[in-house]
């Protein structure tokens, strides 16, 4: 059995090498995307102001400002924690009259003096000190994720079908190779393939742009792991059953765009509508994104990303049974 999925592992990788337009492609879009953000975000950051506030946001005064978005907080640590990591420009308890900014924030900065100068005099400050990160800083992860995401699901998903279609599937069902191993190592090779393009796009985008790596590798490769796994067998089960290569474009297209748009992959879902936020929360990429973020910027560890890393072993598990239970060969 090893020996039948090796070589059909074998074969799939040949294949994707040998397409060198694709292979180039998957490192061309994630450059082009991270350094012409880096050259429009020089010295920039995200455009809208977001400021938390602990307990209900009033609606006078300072909280009337336009172009601020004022974000309920559920508690003070929360707060001062994602004013730390930047997450939020600026803090605020109405209810004691403090505010926290970080330090090393410019829009912090600036926030503050439009609350100093809107008359507001009796709010104490307090600063919190924290890594200054950029927008392409936080706007890598998301970029490596959505490249993964579409490697994924066109490298199993749209293959598969074409495979089909081609009626090349209909010969290797006569030969004693089971679906099991023809999943297996299709699997085995986009997720090799998908690990091994990340980690070069990584390193090679660190070494130019120099974006923080707070946490630990490990916790890192992990979550591009267990999101590429995801990916994958949620792209297994487009695969599964279409024959035609345009529905299956129009499905697949179906699932991208929103998940790239709502995972939260080229802005923050903080301040977005609640109903907005949880439906994010059905997509194997926000959950990537969210861990990937937290281990890269806030050096969190395994236990603050385990939630994630169990929703995407949950999901992977969940996507490749109605994969392998659905699939046929013709």
């Amino acid at each position: 059995m090893l020996k039948r999925i090796f070589a059909v592992f074998r074969a799939r990788n040949r294949e994707f090498i040998r397409d060198r337009a694709a292979l180039m492609w998957n490192f061309a879009l994630p450059v082009f995307v991270i350094l012409g953000f880096a050259v429009a975000f020089t010295g920039k950051s995200l455009d809208q102001y977001k400021v938390g506030v602990v307990g209900s946001v009033p609606n006078s005064g300072f909280f009337a400002t336009r172009y601020i978005d004022f974000i309920p907080v559920a508690s003070l640590t929360q707060g001062v924690e994602m004013v730390g990591h930047q997450k939020l420009d600026m803090l605020v308890d109405p209810t004691t009259h403090r505010y926290w900014i970080n330090r090393n924030s410019p829009k912090g900065y600036l926030v503050a003096r439009i609350l100093d100068g809107s008359g507001t005099s009796t709010y104490r400050r307090a600063t919190v000190e924290g890594l200054q990160i950029g927008y392409v800083d936080w706007l890598v992860p998301g970029v490596l994720a959505m490249n993964m995401m579409f490697s994924a699901l066109y490298g199993v998903g749209y293959v598969i079908v074409r495979y089909r279609r081609n009626g090349v599937l209909r010969r290797l069902k006569a030969t004693p190779l089971a679906a099991f191993e023809f999943l297996a190592a299709q699997i085995l090779s986009r997720l090799w393939l998908m690990l091994v393009v990340t980690a070069l796009l990584y390193l090679g985008l660190r070494m130019l742009l120099h974006f923080p790596m707070a946490g630990s590798w490990a916790a890192l490769l992990l979550v591009f792991l267990l999101g590429a796994v995801s990916l994958v067998s949620l792209g297994l089960i487009i695969a599964a059953r279409f024959r035609s290569e345009e529905v299956a474009e129009g499905i697949l297209n179906l699932i991208t765009w929103p998940m790239m748009m709502l995972s939260g992959v080229w802005f923050s879902l903080a301040g977005l509508n609640p109903w907005v936020q949880k439906l994010a929360q059905i997509f194997p990429l926000t959950h990537v994104l969210e861990a990937a973020r937290a281990v890269m910027l806030d050096g969190a560890g395994l236990a603050a990303i385990a939630p994630h890393l169990l929703v995407l072993a949950a999901m992977s598990a969940v996507f490749l049974a109605i994969g392998a239970a659905t699939f046929r060969w013709d």
